[in-house]
């Protein structure tokens, strides 16, 4: 490990989901602790650290653009690539000029354990086999959280999707240390964080020391200071009925929000897809969903340009994605991921019928989602209010409507207050302040 530190810059870019996002926040903490000055992405610094990401061939050169972009801007910067890229195509990444550490997904979080006082002649390359052990983060440092964080619970995934190249990036199923994940929650709090949103590959495996998700779900949720607890994507075969009940609770700190992704609404799709699940199943279980969260906002990703997929197939999800209790879907056009068995399958779809079809479906969701804004309007929430930014605070209500109303004399930021909707637009609603937390004191 590097010794001089101290009055060096480093700047971490993160790209892809909320795990990288997760992952960059560790780093920062990680550095300030060795002494670094943290910089954003794109100014001159000492150090560049990015956190790469694999999950299509956009993913891919999104990567490669960015550790290209730091090197030319820090020519004589030592530059670190870490995560699900370097864990697939280290060698590729060791070709680019200027990089100086490739480093896997195993020892990403300890990357500083490598790096020596001066740049190395070649670059290294660090990719261990991923172990399977519950894993611990021990988050230092002096991470700046805001009001709401993500909290990584899990990595890795043993459902092995025919599509999915996550499994051979981020290895098999596997759960963070209890006492290890707590300790940050503790800290978190006393940092002032009161939104905890939960972050892994596949949450609803998740399995410590004899505590299962929902274990987790009913102590984090007991813990004083956690006011709201959000679960990001999770896979539908792996939700307990219990949450249905939480959700519905006004009271209770588990929010009415479930982002499920489906990645089609066709059977004949899911079965090439190697999902767990048939539609007949799945529309029974929106509707016990629907009925049970009278508020609930519900979300998917959907999977577009499968091999095989025909054109009434692609209208079959479409048709079907209307007609279920969504909000929006997030849209993903189908990348060939060497190694999966999707990249060997016939009947591959056409890049461009990919693309015009992932377009069509993006506007329906955007349709759908105006649809479900105009709906909100009238009703009051609870939002709660971030950092000011040009005069507006901004939130989400408890089932994950983004909210902006105008900046008030008093400051409210990580503040609860109540919202009216007044104008809906297509990624937000304008909102006016009914009340708010510590009124009183204003």
């Amino acid at each position: 490990m590097r010794t001089a530190a101290k009055g060096k810059k480093a700047s971490v870019k993160a790209l892809g989901c909320r795990l990288n996002q997760y992952e960059a926040l560790a780093m920062e903490g990680k550095l300030k602790a060795a002494g670094y000055e943290i910089v954003s992405f794109g100014e001159d610094a000492d150090l560049g650290v990015i956190n790469s990401c694999t999950v299509t061939n956009e993913a891919d050169a999104k990567s490669r653009n960015a550790i290209r972009r730091f090197i030319r801007k820090n020519s004589r910067a030592v530059t670190v690539v870490v995560g699900c890229y370097s864990q697939v195509a280290a060698n590729r990444i060791a070709m680019i000029d200027g990089v100086d550490y490739v480093i896997g997904n195993h020892d990403k979080l300890n990357f500083l354990d490598y790096l020596t006082d001066e740049k190395p002649a070649s670059p290294v390359v660090v990719r261990e086999r991923i172990s399977r052990e519950d894993f611990s983060i021990g988050f230092v440092g002096d991470p700046d959280f805001e009001q709401r964080a993500n909290l990584k619970i899990q990595d890795g995934c043993d459902f092995m999707c025919s599509f999915c190249v996550i499994p051979f990036a981020r290895g098999r199923a596997r759960s963070r240390d209890w006492e290890d994940l707590f300790g940050e929650v503790r800290q978190m709090i006393n940092q002032g964080v009161r939104e905890f949103i939960l972050t892994g590959v596949n949450l609803g495996t998740y399995e410590s020391k004899g505590n299962d998700f929902l274990a987790l779900i009913e102590v984090l949720s007991e813990m004083p200071g956690v006011d709201r607890l959000r679960i990001s994507s999770i896979e539908p075969t792996t939700i307990p009925n219990e949450l249905f009940g939480m959700m519905a609770d006004p009271d209770h700190s588990l929010m009415p929000y479930l982002h499920i992704p489906m990645q089609a609404c066709c059977d004949r799709t899911l079965a090439g897809m190697k999902r767990k699940y048939g539609m007949e199943e799945m529309v029974a279980f929106f509707d016990r969903a629907a009925k049970a969260i009278p508020t609930l906002c519900l979300g998917t990703d959907l999977l577009v340009g499968f091999p095989g997929e025909t054109e009434s197939e692609f209208e079959e999800t479409c048709d079907r994605f209307l007609n279920l209790p969504f909000a929006y879907c997030h849209v993903f056009t189908f990348s060939e991921r060497e190694g999966t068995p999707a990249a060997k399958m016939d009947e591959q779809v056409p890049v461009e019928e990919r693309r015009l079809r992932s377009a069509h479906l993006r506007r329906l969701s955007a349709a759908k989602r105006m649809r479900f804004h105009e709906n909100q309007l009238g009703k009051v929430y609870r939002v709660l209010l971030e950092n000011p930014k040009d005069g507006f605070y901004a939130g989400y209500t408890d089932h994950y409507v983004r909210v902006v109303v105008p900046q008030a004399p008093c400051g409210l930021e990580n503040r609860m207050a109540f919202i009216r909707m007044k104008k809906a637009t297509p990624e937000f609603i304008e909102g006016e302040l009914v009340s708010y937390e510590g009124e009183d004191e204003c």
